[in-house]
């Protein structure tokens, strides 16, 4: 797994919240020590690629909440749950691709267990007008 610092908080919540088995984080941007790293709208004229970056490291925050939630010797068991939240230009229609990215991170860091359901849902911004947020549902 890679090493992401615990997420900080950009208002009146918690990064991840625990019931049993179950781990729901809150939904996370692209940001590194609270500090908002990649910026929206998600072009319609723009390779999905570009924005592998922004993706890859709202994940891995989303992943550092889950991982934050964990006891000693605990790990994630499965992701339940990825829902991508796209701030995307009209015109753009390649919602899925974007959540392909957080797949491939997810598969990437935790092999099949990192594969659940999916939703990818255009919107028509993100706090701090970041491009991309991302919640999980995970299971230990």
């Amino acid at each position: 797994m890679s090493a992401h610092p615990q997420p900080v908080p950009q208002g009146d919540y918690v990064p991840a919240r625990r019931h049993g088995t179950l781990i729901f984080t809150s939904g996370m941007t692209p940001r590194r020590d609270g500090v908002l790293l990649h910026h929206g709208p998600v072009r319609a004229d723009a390779p999905v690629d570009d924005y592998r970056d922004a993706v890859r490291l709202a994940c891995g925050n989303a992943l550092a909440a889950a991982h934050g939630m964990l006891a000693p010797g605990e790990s994630l068991a499965a992701i339940l749950s990825l829902t991508v939240y796209v701030a995307a230009e009209p015109g753009f229609a390649a919602h899925s691709r974007i959540a392909d990215l957080a797949s491939a991170y997810l598969r990437e860091e935790l092999g099949d267990a990192g594969i659940g359901s999916r939703a990818a849902v255009g919107v028509a911004s993100l706090p701090g007008n970041a491009p991309v947020e991302i919640q999980l549902v995970a299971a230990t």
